[in-house]
């Protein structure tokens, strides 16, 4: 599968779905970008499974400053709507596996829980 690009009109019912969303966010005149893009490109081409999103920064500022991108390239990845991993900076090609297997392996419920936990120890801290 191909990389696609994501606007503000279609990127919250890309990532909001089922399964696992990768987002580069980049532009055009960012070497790092232009480094990592290969890389981004080729596991794209090995995990059908696997929707590799690409955000240009300049095209869509809305977006970035949506998710306080300061840094470029960023990683995004969303598993079953949910943000799972951010970082700046490009990955080379086996850190990109790593972490594709890594959101791979999450547990979800887990995840959910720890979720709610947080948001239930926020709340509570609001009524303090």
């Amino acid at each position: 599968m191909a990389t696609i690009d994501l606007t503000a009109d279609t990127f919250e019912q890309t990532v909001t779905g089922d399964g696992i969303v990768l987002v580069d966010f980049w532009a055009e005149w960012c070497g790092p970008c232009q480094m990592f893009g290969p890389v981004y490109g080729a596991a794209s081409d090995t995990h059908d499974d696997i929707v590799f999103g690409k955000v240009d920064t300049e095209a869509e500022p809305q977006l970035a400053a949506q998710f306080g991108i300061r840094s470029i390239p960023t990683l995004m990845a969303f598993r079953d709507g949910i943000i799972v991993f951010a970082q700046p900076g490009a990955l080379p090609e086996p850190s990109l596996q790593q972490l594709i297997s890594a959101v791979r392996e999450l547990d979800m419920d887990d995840v959910r829980r720890q979720i709610a936990e947080a948001e239930g120890a926020e709340t509570a801290g609001d009524r303090a």
